[in-house]
């Protein structure tokens, strides 16, 4: 393939080679086929590798499921890599350019019964047997359970939201997984937001809307993964919220994540929140410490063949299960890194090394509490709805709570008191100011608010 992106000396064509193999074995041979082959390794400059792509979409896509795994593998095999990027090569301009007709797109074939249906390809390694399962999220893997067992749909939608890492993906692929091994007859479509709306968007380019309809409102599970993409989307939420209402109507089950509960995604139209509330709606919570030192302790369990030789001195598991608390998929980052570069030295896992190894990771991930988990811990801690929390209502069991989560994020944040009132309800910075004094006067009085400020304070530094 011609570019105009030079090749960099410092990593050759070889040593991406080299990377892609391990790949295979880091992302699952369906993901590497669909996604990681198509690369095409273009330059390392100033710690940014380049990679070409067929296409913005798959650009985008390879970047938010496999950057941070491309990476890794990059500065294991000793390169001073700092980003990857994935670009779409430009066309070669000639003196006399002759215009070439569009090539066609592939269509949307009706769903028959040996049709490929339009989902994202399945990741081998999100199976139930290797989600650790712990009090953040037992729910949410109970919920996934009950679905995965494919038999009377007991509640529609099944919604499961949490931050980055926390194991949405893992359940949706999971519950997929099990589907198709205890009803391989159902038309299972596992896919993004974001590939939904492309597929939309080609359909309506093509002028082959009745087969788009016929192929999303003839499958028996359907599941869309980090649905907040298509807020803002008007068309694609249309659409959307057909499909989904043709899908419940014939009983068949749905299964969406997001990154918030349907209620707090900006820009999604009220009808489809109101359309995912309907069901069931789980959140999974931010881990514990026991639940990182759990998933930490199976990833050493599943790698202890390809590193035999590895000993990891006691405490260092404990110590990135305290210190690497917000992102799991980061902890299991980590975890690898350490195991390649201890490897490659021939060293055992101590603390020292565990630090020196990982020292950008610690840097980086070192607790920075926000607004916004001060308010979902307070709101769940009180048993009071987020929504009160910031809106208008001055009744005492909904002021006192405010004053506390006021007060926690004067304490907690470097947030301004201004920045603070913004974030409840655009109140003024007078109101946090007199909020945080009371606070601490009845700190010193109320054994009960005293206690609950340390039991709010210590959760949000867990």
């Amino acid at each position: 393939m011609k570019t105009n992106v030079r090749v960099e000396e410092r990593m050759t064509e070889d040593t991406w080679g080299r990377i892609r193999d391990e790949l295979i074995g880091t992302v699952g041979r369906d993901n590497f086929v669909n996604w990681i082959e198509p690369l095409e390794f273009a330059q390392l400059e100033e710690g940014v590798a380049t990679f070409l792509v067929p296409t913005n979409f798959m650009g985008n896509w390879v970047s938010r499921n496999f950057g941070e795994d491309i990476l890794q593998h990059l500065k294991t095999a000793g390169n001073r890599v700092s980003r990857v990027d994935f670009v779409v090569p430009e066309p070669i301009k000639s003196a006399a350019p002759a215009p070439e007709p569009e090539p066609a797109k592939p269509a949307l074939a009706p769903v028959t019964e040996d049709a490929d249906l339009p989902g994202a390809p399945l990741d081998a390694r999100f199976t139930f047997d290797r989600f650790v399962v712990g009090k953040p999220n037992e729910l949410a893997h109970a919920a996934a359970r009950r679905v995965a067992e494919g038999g009377e749909v007991t509640f529609n939608p099944l919604f499961l939201y949490g931050g980055v890492g926390l194991g949405k993906t893992h359940l949706m692929h999971a519950i997929a997984h099990e589907l198709q091994t205890r009803r391989p007859d159902l038309k299972i479509v596992y896919l993004s937001a974001e590939q939904f709306m492309y597929r939309f968007i080609q359909a309506l380019r093509e002028r082959q809307m009745m087969d788009f309809k016929q192929i999303f409102r003839s499958v028996d599970i359907l599941m869309v993964d980090d649905v907040q993409f298509i807020a803002g989307k008007d068309s694609t939420q249309e659409e959307f919220f057909h499909t989904f209402n043709a899908l419940v109507d014939q009983n068949k089950q749905i299964i969406i994540s997001g990154d918030r509960a349907p209620g707090e995604i900006k820009d999604l139209e009220e009808r489809i929140k109101s359309r995912l509330q309907c069901g069931l709606v789980v959140d999974l919570h931010p881990t514990d410490y026991e639940l990182r030192l759990g998933i930490l302790q199976q990833k050493v369990e599943q790698h202890r063949a390809q590193y035999a030789d590895l000993v990891i001195a006691d405490g260092v598991l404990e110590f990135l299960a305290h210190r690497i608390s917000t992102n799991v998929r980061v902890l299991e980052g980590a975890l690898m890194r350490l195991f390649a570069f201890a490897s490659l030295v021939g060293k055992e896992i101590t603390l020292d090394l565990t630090q020196d190894c990982l020292a950008d990771i610690l840097r980086a991930s070192d607790r920075k509490v926000t607004i916004e988990e001060i308010q979902r811990k307070v709101s769940e801690h009180y048993n009071i709805r987020l929504s009160d929390l910031i809106g208008p209502r001055r009744i005492r069991t909904i002021a006192r709570p405010r004053q506390v989560a006021m007060y926690l994020a004067k304490q907690l944040t470097t947030r301004s008191l201004p920045e603070i009132g913004r974030r409840f309800g655009n109140r003024d910075h007078t109101t946090v100011m007199h909020g945080v004094r009371k606070i601490e006067e009845l700190k010193a009085t109320d054994s009960q608010i005293a206690d609950d400020i340390e039991l709010l304070r210590r959760a949000l530094e867990a």
